[in-house]
């Protein structure tokens, strides 16, 4: 039995109705609040650090029961700016294993400082970010209380993570959806340093994915292009070379624990995630330094001008990989392409063996993997 409550009753109310739903519609006040199971249990497990980046579309069962272990089989909180209570009830329903699942629904910045909503989200032992536009989380949360919760709550070792839309804010930097659309591949490479290219920061700090840049529906929707002009124009605009792209396909998931280590689950066989580095740009980086790096990408990543910059190496992270946060090396990798940009247009630069630093923890400080590499785009 699923009951809708009006906003002016006590809170309490609510918590005498465990293991039902329970709605509250408070349009008036910016948002909407939905509830299932019983918000005032125990956490019956201990909660520990770890992510869950989906590239949109179909939920995973085996993904969300590992999130939901993290959490400690405890209570979950969806944030959204659209849609309604449906991911709530599933995992409710279809993952099971916690306490209670919550979804907070926003139409406004207010409720971002609202001491309601702050005490639902501050409770959460683990925070989900549904899919929808981001640049209604990035209006609406960035710089807020919810934010500095949204913070402290990765701090403190609980799970983070989100699909779609909510996984674009999740890196260092991500690509905010400011200008009224969604940026093609085409419209990036051709104008990176245009006004169209809203790239934002500040929203959340996770030490995993610092000088990362994230992407969603990779794959399907074509996006590699605009990730290689995201990465060519951060590098650009931060006078850095230490910066990274990770798109992940729709319908997937990887699942990182605390220690950075990184599996991916897929509907796909062929399903993957996609790190993106512009070794060219490190290179020059490492021969001459800042002013070097600057004078090389000045006519290379300009306004109203193409893209122009080789040099980017794509590694494919399948079922069977692994991949290492936060420095972005891939062990057993699907694939390895190596993509220059002339004109605004990729071209692949051929299929070449390519020598990876393989992350200290696993075999030493100087051993290096060779890698597979595939021709095709």
């Amino acid at each position: 039995m699923r009951r809708r409550l009006r906003w002016w009753l006590p809170v309490c109310v609510v918590l005498l109705w465990p293991l039902v739903g329970a709605g509250t519609q408070a349009a008036s006040m910016g948002y909407e609040y939905f509830s299932v199971g019983n918000v005032a249990a125990k956490t019956p497990d201990k909660t520990s650090p770890g992510l869950l980046l989906m590239g949109g579309g179909r939920e995973i069962v085996d993904a969300f029961k590992w999130f939901a272990a993290q959490a400690g089989h405890g209570h979950i909180v969806i944030l959204r700016a659209s849609g309604d209570d449906e991911l709530q009830n599933w995992i409710w329903h279809d993952v099971g294993g916690v306490a209670s699942v919550q979804t907070l629904i926003f139409h406004a910045r207010a409720p971002a400082s609202d001491p309601h909503v702050l005490d639902i989200v501050r409770h959460a032992d683990g925070i989900f970010i549904a899919g929808g536009d981001q640049a209604n989380y990035v209006r609406f949360w960035r710089g807020t209380p919810l934010d500095a919760l949204i913070n402290a709550h990765v701090r403190a070792g609980k799970p983070f993570g989100g699909t779609s839309a909510g996984l674009a804010i999740l890196g260092e930097w991500g690509y905010g959806a400011l200008d009224g659309g969604s940026i093609t591949s085409k419209e990036a490479l051709q104008n990176p340093a245009g006004p169209a290219v809203t790239l934002v920061d500040h929203f959340v700090t996770l030490p995993l994915l610092k000088g990362v840049i994230t992407d969603t529906h990779f794959a399907q929707r074509n996006r590699l292009g605009r990730l290689l002009a995201f990465v060519a124009r951060l590098a650009k605009d931060k006078q850095t070379a230490a910066v990274t792209g990770l798109g992940v396909d729709q319908d997937s998931a990887l699942l990182v624990e605390a220690n950075g280590n990184a599996r991916l689950l897929s509907w796909h066989p062929d399903g993957h995630a996609w790190v993106v580095a512009p070794e060219k740009l490190r290179k020059v980086e490492r021969k001459g330094g800042r002013k070097a790096l600057d004078a090389y990408l000045a006519s290379r990543v300009a306004s109203d001008k193409p893209l122009n910059l080789r040099g980017f190496v794509v590694t494919g992270v399948g079922t069977a990989s692994r991949l290492y946060l936060p420095d972005c090396t891939v062990q057993n990798a699907a694939f390895v392409k190596h993509i220059d940009v002339v004109d605004g247009r990729l071209v692949d630069n051929g299929c070449r063996t390519t020598l990876i630093q393989t992350p200290r923890r696993r075999v030493g400080a100087n051993a290096t993997r060779r890698l597979p590499c595939v021709q095709s785009l």
